[in-house]
């Protein structure tokens, strides 16, 4: 998340480095990301599970080299949508990050673990936010050079995934199938990693005991096969019992919509800040806003962790109030044609979407 250039990307984009239009940026370039991002999210859910997540943290690393080698160094429409190609596979292994979280803490650390996460992953992308600003507006630095700073910090992020412990299981495909492995060096994780990951069917389905083995098949040629349909028929339990709970089905539907809404704004409000103030004639301070949004998001997400709110009473009440703040700000956003106007209603806007998102989770 530390990635300085982000909030400069349409400026970097549309400057004298890469030379596209505006047009091209917005029609031809970054829809290639939602694009990707949705192609990308159902197959690497199931790789995920079944890779043991460890594996696709690291390939969202070599994704995000992949990114910012072809931001710094490639030219033209085309090579520009392979970015965002690349990017959408960042975004949709996003997913292991804290999959990979819940695998290895039990149940009771839940809500602080994700308050932590949260909260250090803004954080980070705060300071970032900071250093970019500082550079462009003090130091002068430039766009090209902000860009260079990133791809250091991801391939410094990459190299940091390979010393993660392995996961021992997973929700679907490795489940608790044996005795509890001999305490070692690595005893920590097996304690940790022994609580199986959150899944409805523990709590809906009689039939399946916290601890109950799951056979796994001997090595055979048909085996495999029979064990990947036996894994998509109990992902398919564990979907029905969810969706059967009507308090979930609000939440996961809030989320879905939530996060569409919130990636599309993320995607082109550097598309709006520039015509309302085009940087090539304006001071750009889309890495101040970006700082302030981010250290609000995180403050909120650490506070959750530690407040005392029974959310199955106020839950959807929180989700009414702020997802109706979170419109108003849209609303203020397309209407105004102030940019000090356009930069407080995002702040707002990511401040409530970042506090809600976090109570989801």
């Amino acid at each position: 998340m530390m990635k300085p250039s982000e909030p400069f990307l349409t400026p970097y984009l549309t400057g004298p480095d890469k030379n596209l239009t505006t047009d091209e940026v917005t029609n031809q370039i970054l829809p290639v990301w939602t694009y990707s991002y949705l192609a990308l999210l159902f197959p690497v859910f199931l790789l995920t599970d079944y890779v043991r997540y460890k594996p696709v943290l690291l390939l969202q690393g070599i994704s995000l080299i992949v990114t910012w080698l072809l931001l710094l160094f490639a030219h033209g429409v085309v090579a520009m949508q392979l970015v965002e190609f690349f990017y959408g596979m960042v975004t949709a292994t996003e997913v292991a990050y804290y999959a990979y979280i819940y695998s290895v803490v039990s149940t009771q650390h839940y809500q602080r673990v994700t308050s932590y996460c949260r909260s250090v992953t803004l954080a980070a992308a705060t300071v970032a936010a900071v250093l970019g600003q500082l550079l462009v507006s003090l130091a002068h630095v430039s766009y090209f050079s902000l860009n260079a700073i990133t791809l250091a910090s991801v391939s410094l992020a990459f190299l940091c995934a390979f010393f993660l412990p392995m996961p021992q299981r997973s929700m679907f495909f490795h489940r608790r199938d044996g005795p509890e492995p001999v305490p070692g060096p690595d005893k920590g994780l097996a304690e940790g990693s022994a609580h199986r990951p959150w899944s409805c069917q523990e709590e809906t389905n009689p039939d399946a005991a916290p601890g109950a083995p799951s056979p796994q098949p001997p090595a055979g040629s048909a085996r495999p096969h029979r064990h990947m349909l036996r894994v998509l028929l109990q992902l398919g339990r564990d979907l029905r019992d969810c969706y059967g709970s009507p308090k979930l089905l609000c939440w996961s539907l809030w989320w879905a919509l939530a996060t569409a809404g919130f990636n599309q704004v993320v995607n082109y409000v550097q598309v709006l800040w520039d015509l309302r103030a085009p940087s090539h004639s304006s001071a750009v301070y889309n890495g101040a806003v970006e700082a302030i949004a981010t250290f609000l998001g995180s403050a909120t997400s650490m506070a959750v962790g530690y407040v005392k709110v029974n959310w199955d009473l106020s839950g959807e009440l929180a989700l009414a109030i702020f997802s109706a703040l979170d419109a108003g700000c849209l609303l203020l956003m397309h209407f105004t044609d102030n940019i000090w106007a356009c930069y407080a209603g995002y702040l707002a806007f990511k401040g409530c979407y970042m506090l809600l998102i976090t109570i989801a989770t």
